[in-house]
């Protein structure tokens, strides 16, 4: 059998912070903006209102237990700064859609986040849009390279004109010893070694451009 150093163990151990936000206690109170959550806008703007009243807010952002709602203007990350993972993991949402019209802006999760806060901010995302297709990409300050560039799936449930409320989807992402897998809706559609990936950092939502989602879960577990 093949023997693996205790060093090396020791740098796969999953490390998932304790205060994981849970979908079923809002952050604060209910139906206000969740307290402890951080909002980073693609381009800063500090004039920007992030809050709780939809008519007078650039982002309406609130506990909706089960989950969070979301209502963009520009495009933003959302995170709980102390939902940090590392090493072996599963990270796991379920967003719903509600009508985007005719626009193909995109929403998903982002993983191995690190200096969010600052100018070399870095993560790589994982996202889906209602034209049917996913995309994975990474930030690195305020420039973006593609990891896989739009690719349609049919896993993919997209609002159309019969839909009725909003239309769900299931984005998952493990975090293997070797590699990196991502699924929707149960289905995997692409994967990477896991030195391609930034894996190692804080988890979270990106939510693109002038959509409205509800996101009932959003969630982190160690591989043992």
């Amino acid at each position: 059998m093949k023997q693996v150093s205790s060093i090396a163990l020791l740098l796969f151990l999953p490390l998932i912070a304790l205060a994981q936000p849970d979908p079923a206690k809002p952050d604060g109170e209910n139906l206000m903006v969740p307290e402890s959550w951080k909002v980073r806008l693609d381009r800063p703007n500090p004039e920007l209102v992030v809050g709780a009243d939809q008519d007078s807010v650039d982002i309406f952002f609130v506990n909706m237990t089960p989950g969070w709602h979301i209502t963009t203007g520009p495009a933003a990350i959302f995170y709980h700064p102390d939902l940090v993972a590392s090493g072996g993991y599963t990270l796991e949402s379920t967003i719903h859609l509600f009508d985007p019209g005719e626009r193909r802006e995109a929403y998903g999760v982002f993983l191995g986040g690190q200096k969010l806060e600052d100018d070399e901010i870095k993560y790589d995302y994982f996202l889906l849009r209602n034209s049917g297709e996913f995309l994975i990409k990474r930030r690195t300050g305020s420039e973006t390279s593609i990891i896989q560039d739009w690719t349609a799936s049919q896993s993919i449930n997209v609002f159309g004109p019969e839909t009725e409320g909003s239309v769900k989807n299931h984005l998952r992402i493990d975090a293997l010893e070797d590699m990196v897998a991502f699924s929707i809706n149960g289905i995997e559609v692409a994967s990477f070694s896991r030195d391609q990936m930034m894996i190692d950092g804080t988890v979270g939502l990106r939510i693109n451009h002038a959509l409205n989602v509800h996101i009932s879960d959003l969630m982190v577990t160690p591989h043992q």
